[in-house]
């Protein structure tokens, strides 16, 4: 199998054999050669199906987008993607509704509103392949954090479920353990938290413990 550009859900970007359950665009990341040479460029962050039609998409094209993979819907999220409005429809209304029911919004907000929220959540600023460090960290009470959520606990990613975590992994999600108690640093941006706590029900891979 040819070895993709996955991501983890820092938003790292990691070559690595397995695929996982989507793809996404944050833009072009080649340059002419076809070299990986960027974290991301422009402030679509999208998460993708891998079958859509009869499409199909070059791995490391200049001048259009180049897809990364993601092991699934709370990968995505803590990496800071939100769900396509084209491919993934019915998830992206899903995901629409609950932030604006979450926000008090008169009407749903739009794409555009969606993704400056996101963009302003996910990065501080900076340029650069590796843009890890520069990860925005938010923290809150592991109690009021809905299951979906990605934490940081002893430095690695941890996908919060419903009275316990699972360490990530490319190859799924670990074994479950105790969740901990009081505050914890969150990864996956405060906009896609009130999602989660609001109706948006994420699709998980099969090693998540639901």
């Amino acid at each position: 199998m040819t070895r993709q550009n996955r991501v983890d859900p820092w938003g790292n970007l990691v070559a690595t054999d397995a695929r996982g359950l989507f793809t996404g665009n944050r833009g072009c990341l080649v340059d002419q050669r076809g070299a990986l040479v960027r974290h991301h460029r422009g402030s679509l962050w999208i998460t993708c199906v891998l079958c859509f039609g009869e499409r199909r998409h070059p791995l490391a094209a200049p001048g259009i987008w180049t897809p990364v993979f993601f092991l699934d819907d709370a990968v995505a999220l803590a990496a800071g993607h939100r769900p396509c409005g084209e491919c993934r429809r019915h998830s992206y209304r899903a995901y629409q509704a609950a932030v604006s029911l979450a926000t008090g919004a008169d009407e749903r907000l739009g794409a555009g509103e969606l993704n400056r929220r996101l963009a302003a959540e996910r990065l501080r600023r900076g340029s650069g392949l590796d843009r890890a460090a520069d990860r925005r960290l938010w923290t809150a009470d592991v109690a009021t954090l809905p299951p979906g959520t990605v934490v940081v606990l002893d430095g690695d990613a941890h996908l919060l479920g419903g009275g316990h975590v699972q360490r990530f992994s490319f190859a799924g999600w670990g074994q479950p353990t105790e969740l901990p108690t009081g505050p914890v640093d969150v990864l996956t941006p405060p906009t896609s938290v009130l999602a989660l706590g609001h109706g948006f029900v994420p699709t998980l891979h099969a090693t998540a413990i639901r």
